[in-house]
This record gives C-alpha cells, structure tokens and sequence, in this order.
C-alpha cells in the first residue's frame, strides 16, 4: 500500500496541547480529524449526555407526537414498519418499546430480504389498513416511498415517516416526515442513522417519562444501531454511541446479555469495533439468512429461555453465513485468475449461480478490500440477476449505476453501496457499460490502495500512558478512525509465529522497546520474515488481555521488509 500521511496545522496542535493540556500525539490527532479549536476539541474529549439535541428541533416532530399521541388516546392500531438490516432493526425494537410505554396498540412489520426485497410494499400497506391499522410508522426506510405512501393515504391510513437517507426531489405524501437531511429540517446533526431518528421520536413522546436511567438503557441499542450503520461517530451520534458501549458493559434485558456472552464479550469493556464485528454481524445473520423478526423478539421478549433460544440460533445462522460467504468468495478468486481479461480491468462484476442474496452485498466489499476495484457480485437464478455492489472513495457507485439505469429492472443506493435487479442475460452489457463509466472518472492512481497514516513515532512512545490518553478519542470508527502510526526501522527480535493457521504473530524492537505484533489474517507473509530482519511497519496500539493478563500490543496494517533501506512512506496529500 501506498503510506499517506496527512499534513497538520502545528500552531493549532499547539494550542491545544497548551490550553487542553494533552499530548503532541493527542493535539496532532485532534487537528486532523477536524478539531483544532479548544472549546470543540474539549467537548469531544468529555461528551456527556446534555450534548443530545432536543428532539423538538427536527423538523416534523410537534406533528408526529401529535399523532401518536391521538392514536393513542383513541386506542387506534399503529403500525411500524422496519427494515431488514442492523439499523432498522435496532430502530423498530426503539419505537415498539416507547410506544408499549405509552400503553399504544402496536405491532412491527419486518420485510424479508429474499422474498421482499428492499424498501416498502404496496401489499403491505393495503394488508395492514384492511387489518384495521389507522397509524403506520416507517423506520430507515420511506423517504422516497412516494407510490406506497399515496396509497396509504388512499386507504385512510396516516403516515409518519423516519429515515435518515437522501430524498429524492420532493417529499412524499405523510402527515409528518422526521429526516435530519430533508432541506427544510434545521436539526444540526445531519449524520443521525435510522435508528438515531427513530430514537428522537420515542425522546419527544416519553418526555419527563425518559430518565437517565431509562434514557442510557436505549442508548444501548441505539448505539449498535448506529455503530452497525456505519454513520459518523462524531457530534451527537459520538454521545450516543459513547454512553450506549458503557450500558453495554451491564446488559439487563436478557436478550442482549445473552448475545453478548455468546459472542465472547460478557464481562468485558466493549468498544465500538467488538460492536461492528462481533454483535452486529450475528444480528445480520437473521436477515441475510432467514428472518429479522427474530431479533426484534431477541430484545423485546422478557422470557430469558427464549430468548437464548433466539441468541442461540442466531449464533448458528452467523456461522453458516460465514461458511457461504467464504464459499462465494472462493469461487471468485476463483473466477478472477481464471480470467485473463479481467487483468488491467477498472471495475469487477461478477456472477454466479445461486450465490445466496443475503451475502453478496459482504463478499463485495471483501472483493473491493482484496482488489481496489468498485464491484458488483451478482447471483443469478431463473433467469434474474440479483446484485450488490461495493465500491473506492472516490467512485460514486449509485451514479456510475443510474448511467446503466436502462439495464435494471430495480436499483438503489448510494456512493458506495448499492443494490440492483436484471435480465441475466444484460449482465454482460453491465459489466462493459460499468468499466467504461469507471475509466472516465478514475485515474490509474485511484485505484492504488492507500493507507492513511496519522504520523510517524518512535517505538519507545507506545506506552500505557499514552494508549490511555489514546482511550479519550473513543468511539472510533467512520469520521473517527483508530489511530495508524507508521514507525520505521523495527528489528523482528524473534521467529515469526503462526496462530490459527490465519494470523502472523511478530516480536518487534526499536531501542530498548519491544512489543508484540498481531496481523490479522496475514499468515500468508510468514514464509518471508525472520528474526532478524528490519521492517517498516504501519499499525494501530490496542491492549491484549490474555489469562487474566494485559499488555500492549500492535496490530499490523502494513509491512515493509526494508534490512536497512530507506523507504520513504511519508507522503503529504
């Protein structure tokens, strides 16, 4: 990979390290991710939970609490109506609580991935009003659910639409619509995840209702809403996902707990990563496999043997997602070196039959980390192609697809994530139309991965106190990234080892410092190192608990065996 590292403002960093009395390290971080005045730079360090905006200020918000509450009161059947993935989810166990707070007659819709599809259904809408249901509320979904929506207004049926994604020209029809990023909503945090939006309804309805106590026992699931979004940990989504991975640490409702044990995390201080890849992808398995119904009743049932039984199954499911997964992405690997004229190719799209549509969107992006290339995985059956696409910061996918939108029969999605449908038979068209689209907006230069560094340091600076002045920036994740210094000149002080036939496990020295390194999943470089040997080396600092023991350690983003040659990693943007 190509080393990065981003120039800081050093008066800045200066300031701060004087008035906010942190260290050079600190204050460089700080200025790069955006925070190099004091007073913004010190409520980042110290959130707390009066950061939350009032509810009140979103746009549409007085009219929907004025229709729930009228539903209510009138005992009329209310409707959510969620979505299949982590977010959504995760915002329809937020509303389903608040609303059975208040004493309202509810129930939830969850759509199937594999039968449903993305997005809302007419015949659900008609379904539901014919069931007597006077109140539907949308979560993560129904921005630009413009014919669904006019049909429940059809029917009698009124609409409160949340969601969080971009609308389109103009809003639907809904007696109140809840989006940060509508044009006319002055709510300053921009970046809220659906679950986050759901979250400021149930705020406005519980009221004085919402003490910190119950208030910190939602943040626990919002905060995995939003971690497994993928949004900005920054702002107020940094509140709630800060204060949500503290109540994780004493999980009372028995679902959760029982999710946690089962992914090896009961007893532990979790953080933002063990939520993004160890929870969340567990609750993804009921959706991607089978059903999410399943994990709105894992938190919202208070029968602790079933919902182990859930947590349990759940876990089962995350494993045989595992397994297709891989097997998918075997046979693309597969697929790439059999095909020679995919070499020197801007773009991926490839297909295959019967690849399981609840994977595809995760072996994409495994393609994209593998490739730097923006992909489209495609399963085919019957005839129809069912696809998902990843793709590189600087390609828009939903654009390059919308300049193909003749070929699909559906498609969606945004810069880098998308989903579509077609004839099995125009997949060879997409794939010629999508890497002519790509080679007139990228550069060869693009498509060379690179890594960002936040700066150069001395082994001998990786210390406890600095990895818990390091522990002040978390949440990290999208807007906050961990922390990736670049050292040069490491000694490998003894034999490389293998762990798990997967991961390479180093020992490394600069001066009288050595630290342990771990490269996840680069078992595959063993072979080349020895003891001995210098090397330039690219990693994050995390702490390493291991019988009851903790150490520092490093964890391997990139390596550069050097014995001594200069390479010259440091690159300004």
């Amino acid at each position: 990979m190509r080393w990065v590292e981003s120039p800081v403002d050093s008066e800045s960093a200066g300031r701060l390290v004087r008035e906010l009395k942190v260290s050079p390290l600190v204050a460089r971080l700080l200025v790069q991710r955006g925070l190099a005045e004091p007073a913004a730079a010190d409520a980042f360090l110290h959130p707390h939970l009066a950061q939350l905006h009032p509810p009140e200020r979103m746009a549409g918000m007085r009219e929907a609490v004025a229709r729930v509450g009228r539903a209510v009161a009138q005992r009329e059947k209310i409707l959510i109506y969620g979505d299949y993935d982590v977010d959504g989810t995760m915002a329809v166990v937020v509303l389903l609580t608040a609303l059975r707070t208040l004493g309202a007659e509810v129930e939830a819709y969850i759509p199937h991935r594999l039968t449903d599809g993305y997005g809302m259904r007419v015949p659900v809408v008609e379904e539901a009003a014919a069931s007597g249901f006077r109140l539907m509320i949308s979560v993560d979904t129904g921005i630009r659910e413009h014919t669904v929506l006019a049909r429940a207004r059809e029917l009698g049926l009124d609409c409160i639409v949340t969601d969080h994604h971009l609308p389109d020209g103009h809003l639907p029809s809904a007696c109140a619509i809840l989006n940060p990023r509508r044009p006319d909503c002055g709510y300053p945090e921009k970046s809220l995840a659906g679950v986050g939006v759901a979250f400021k309804l149930a705020q406005a309805l519980l009221g004085e209702r919402l003490t910190e106590r119950v208030l910190e026992s939602y943040l626990k699931v919002v905060a995995i809403g939003t971690i497994a979004d993928v949004v900005p940990l920054l702002g107020e989504n940094r509140v709630i996902v800060r204060f949500g991975l503290e109540g994780l640490r004493q999980p009372a409702q028995s679902g959760l707990e029982a999710l946690i044990e089962l992914a090896g995390l009961a007893g532990k201080e979790i953080s933002a990563g063990d939520v993004a890849f160890r929870l969340a992808p567990r609750l993804n398995a009921a959706g991607r496999m089978e059903s999410a119904r399943d994990v709105i009743e894992l938190f919202t049932l208070p029968d602790a043997a079933r919902t182990r039984e859930i947590a349990e199954r759940l876990e089962r499911l995350n494993r045989e997602r595992q397994r297709v997964e891989d097997e998918i992405l075997r046979e693309i690997v597969e697929q790439v070196e059999r095909r020679t004229d995919l070499a020197g190719r801007y773009t991926l799209v490839l297909a295959g039959p019967g690849w399981h549509r609840g994977v595809i969107g995760i072996v994409a992006q495994r393609v994209v980390e593998r490739y730097h290339r923006p992909t489209l995985v495609i399963g085919v059956e019957d005839g129809v192609g069912v696809g998902s696409g990843r793709s590189l910061k600087r390609f828009h996918l939903l654009q390059a697809l919308t300049a193909a939108s003749d070929l699909f029969e559906r498609f969606g999605g945004h810069a880098q994530a998308a989903g579509f449908a077609l004839p099995a038979d125009r997949i060879p068209e997409l794939e010629r139309r999508f890497e002519e689209y790509a080679r007139a907006v990228l550069e060869p230069g693009d498509l060379e991965p690179v890594l960002r560094v936040d700066g150069g340091v001395n082994l001998a600076e990786m210390d406890w106190p600095l990895y818990q002045e390091l522990s002040k920036l978390e949440p990290f994740g999208m807007g906050n990234p961990t922390p990736v210094f670049g050292a040069c000149g490491l000694r490998v002080v003894a034999t490389p080892r293998i762990l798990q036939e997967k991961h390479l496990k180093l020992r490394v020295g600069q001066g009288a410092q050595t630290l342990d390194a771990i490269g996840w999943g680069w078992a595959a470089r063993a072979p080349a190192l020895a003891a001995g040997q210098q090397v330039d080396m690219a990693f994050a600092l995390e702490e390493n608990h291991y019988q009851d023991m903790a150490s520092l350690q490093l964890v391997i983003k990139d390596l550069v065996i050097t014995n001594g040659v200069d390479n010259p990693w440091r690159r300004q943007d």
